[in-house]
């Protein structure tokens, strides 16, 4: 059974920074991405970012390019999102989820990922 536990969500001023971590435990998911995701109230779930565990390689959103970067280390199968220059329309409920499936890329829908962290809040006050 594959596990994941998120933290360091928490309330943040325009401007600021957080990182979020994702520690997964279990099997089968090493050899496919980690993705990033997150959920504002009344809207859909949307991708942030991704990174390949075997391989590093990421993709991140365009809406959080050039301030959001995601990585892994796979010593402690841990994953993590820095967020920069965070902006009031980045708050959401953040998830990271990953897969024991292959599929082809992109490695940006929801419905492709089995396994799903307890999600975390990110607040930005403006």
């Amino acid at each position: 059974q594959v596990q994941l536990v998120e933290s360091g969500g928490g309330l943040v001023q325009a401007g600021g920074s957080l990182r979020l971590s994702c520690t997964v435990s279990g099997r089968g998911f090493s050899t496919y991405p980690m993705g990033w995701f997150r959920q504002a109230p009344g809207k859909e779930r949307e991708f942030v970012a991704a990174v390949n565990w075997s391989s590093g390689h990421t993709i991140v959103a365009d809406s959080v390019k050039g301030r959001f970067t995601t990585s892994r280390d796979i010593a402690t199968n841990t994953g993590y999102l820095q967020m920069n220059s965070l902006q009031f329309e980045d708050s959401a409920v953040y998830y990271c989820a990953v897969r024991t499936i292959s599929y082809g890329p992109p490695w940006s829908k929801v419905n492709e990922y089995q396994y799903w962290g307890q999600g975390t809040q990110v607040t930005v006050s403006s």
